[in-house]
């Protein structure tokens, strides 16, 4: 059966990481895993995380199965951090715990076939390149809507909501919640309110990927559009992931949530995700889940996590701002420090990111989408001079 199979291209990604361990330059620079790094180049383990990890370990008491809905008290308070503690939408509003932010977007994607075999989910070009062999191999079709205008590095306004106009009804709609990645040029509430008013006159769900809360200007802030959405729309879908925010990557830990119609249709929607759930993956991993509800339900672990978070905020700001700054002698990068979270495109062909790599060995994707957390003081100068070799 299984020698009818060829040798599959490597992923870019993991790929250019493997290049990246194997360059022996000691300037080298690595921007393409979508990983926080801090200033020494590491990907730590939280304050609060190692915490919550002691007293979950200490009140413990046994490994049981839990059920494919994961862990409740971490489905209440993801709902409370996504949609507000005071939403009026809590009551037509049900969440599951998944397998990071990927589980959630596939469990997703196969109730909404259940709902509507042959759907059509639209995507932003760009959009994250898992996101279309997620969706599409559960049986979704795969249209997409103009989003980043790479000659003047802003948002194509004019060009989405004239395509998403015509999106009919029964389709649904993939919006980044905030830190758009790859581009990272975020909707403006007044976007938001125009993406709510068409879904409600076209007739599409909006599906938000909430991926970076947190990491863009706040919380609260960078939850703001979907809120939006959940109190002007009759149903949208939310999957979350506390892989960045948490420093959780490896612990797997997601969420998707559907806001119904009505308390009854949001119901019977969680029953199908359960369903679902449970014929993919029976249950998810309980550890992160613990951890994050360990954290969120605690006024001073939730506190130290609140002030870690801003930090690795604060600090890609600053790079932003920093990276800009170098890049003046080169030309003009000023959109740079005006978009939000970790990713940027920095609007270099493939043939100067090949160059990079090569003669600099500096390392990004082919789209010139950098991880600014790939960035510190040791390496801003070099990595600058390095882009204006190329330019």
């Amino acid at each position: 059966m299984f020698e009818q199979f060829e040798p599959l291209a490597t992923d870019p990604i993991l790929g250019l990481s493997l290049a990246y361990q194997q360059d022996t330059n000691p300037h080298k620079v690595d921007l393409g895993v979508g990983v926080y790094k801090d200033e020494a180049g590491n990907t730590p383990v939280l304050q609060s995380v190692t915490a919550a990890q002691v007293r979950c370990h200490a009140q413990e008491t046994t490994k049981a199965y839990q059920s494919p809905a994961g862990d409740v008290v971490f489905n209440t308070e993801i709902q409370k951090l996504i949609f507000g503690a005071d939403s009026p939408q809590l009551d037509r509003l049900k969440t599951l715990q998944t397998p990071g932010g990927c589980g959630a977007l596939r469990v997703a994607a196969e109730v909404i076939v259940r709902a509507a075999p042959g759907a059509t989910i639209w995507v932003s070009r760009p959009t994250w390149a898992n996101h279309i062999p997620l969706l599409s191999s559960a049986g979704l079709k795969i249209k997409e809507y103009p989003y980043y205008q790479a000659d003047t590095q802003s948002l194509d306004v004019e060009g989405m909501l004239a395509c998403l106009a015509q999106v009919p009804a029964g389709d649904l709609v993939l919006l980044h919640g905030c830190c758009h990645n790859p581009c990272g040029t975020d909707l403006t509430l007044e976007h938001w309110q125009a993406i709510a008013d068409l879904a409600n006159k076209q007739g599409f769900t909006p599906f938000v990927d909430l991926a970076y809360q947190g990491f863009g200007e706040g919380l609260n802030d960078d939850a703001q559009g979907l809120r939006l959405l959940a109190d002007a729309v009759p149903e949208m879908l939310v999957a979350s992931s506390c892989s960045k925010n948490f420093g959780l990557y490896r612990e797997r830990v997601g969420a998707l949530s559907v806001v119904g119609s009505t308390v009854s249709a949001a119901a019977n929607t969680f029953g199908q995700m359960q369903s679902v759930a449970r014929g993919i993956y029976s249950m998810p991993p309980s550890h992160g889940a613990a951890l994050v509800a360990t954290i969120l339900t605690d006024a001073e672990l939730r506190q130290q996590w609140e002030g870690e978070l801003a930090g690795m905020r604060i600090r890609i700001k600053q790079l932003r701002e920093n990276l800009a700054a170098a890049l003046v002698p080169y030309g003009d990068f000023s959109f740079i420090p005006r978009q939000r979270g970790m990713f940027s495109f920095l609007g270099l062909n493939e043939t100067q990111v090949e160059r990079l790599k090569t003669d600099f060995s500096v390392y990004m994707v082919g789209s010139s989408r950098i991880n600014l957390a790939g960035i510190n003081q040791s390496n801003l100068m070099y990595l600058a001079e390095s882009i204006g070799q190329v330019l």
